[in-house]
């Protein structure tokens, strides 16, 4: 069993799970709106991509969004391809629990995207959410173009002006192209809308993100 030390360190290639080549199965529907969980996804529709601890509960947060189109978990940001669930929680991939968003831009933007994203964790806490330990929970914001990467930058820095205002410590979130994302077990998908009490450790600072408009949750 993995210490508390592994947990929160990321492997390098040759530590890594080796995975395997093909995708584990999945559900071919979101369970709420029925979309296609794969795609193809409507002409003029953006992707993103948000890591803030438990997929579940931050799932669950986007698809409520009004012009989220579909959304997914999944596992990215790490090494081993197409790993399981028990995979990502050994440590032992690198990926972190991310949720995949599509969206219609002409319904809501990007900015709104990532104040919600912002205001529903805790940043600042590295490899963990709360009680939720592991690299798996880390904060991330994986870009899909370079007007994302501007827009996540600036949110950035504008969040952590707020969070050092009111004396939190510093962003601890990664910005990165968005790698590949690995979509997650069928049971996984949706899981908030299957189990209505089910396990939800998504929590904000209670800091406002002065980035866009708000958005309700």
């Amino acid at each position: 069993m993995a210490s508390i030390a592994d947990k929160l360190r990321l492997p390098n290639s040759a530590e890594a799970l080796p995975g395997r080549p093909n995708p584990i199965p999945t559900d071919a529907a979101h369970f709420v709106n029925g979309a296609a969980l794969k795609g193809p996804y409507p002409a003029g529709a953006e992707l993103a991509q948000f890591a803030l601890g438990c997929f579940w509960g931050a799932e669950r947060l986007f698809w409520k969004v009004p012009g989220v189109l579909v959304t997914a978990v999944g596992y990215a940001g790490g090494v081993t391809p197409n790993p399981t669930y028990e995979e990502v929680c050994s440590g032992r991939t690198g990926h972190a629990e991310v949720v995949l968003v599509v969206f219609d831009p002409a319904k809501v933007s990007y900015e709104q995207l990532l104040k919600l994203f912002w205001e529903a964790h805790d940043p600042t806490q590295g490899m963990r959410q709360g009680n939720d330990i592991g690299t798996q929970y880390r904060s991330a914001i994986y870009t899909y173009s370079e007007d994302q990467a501007r827009a996540a930058e600036a949110s950035r820095q504008a969040y952590a002006k707020a969070l050092a205002d009111r004396g939190l410590g510093p962003v601890t979130t990664e910005i990165a192209p968005a790698p590949e994302f690995y979509f997650a077990e069928g049971y996984h998908q949706q899981y908030l809308a299957k189990n209505p009490a089910g396990y939800c450790g998504i929590g904000g600072t209670g800091v406002a993100c002065p980035v866009g408009l708000g958005v309700e949750a």
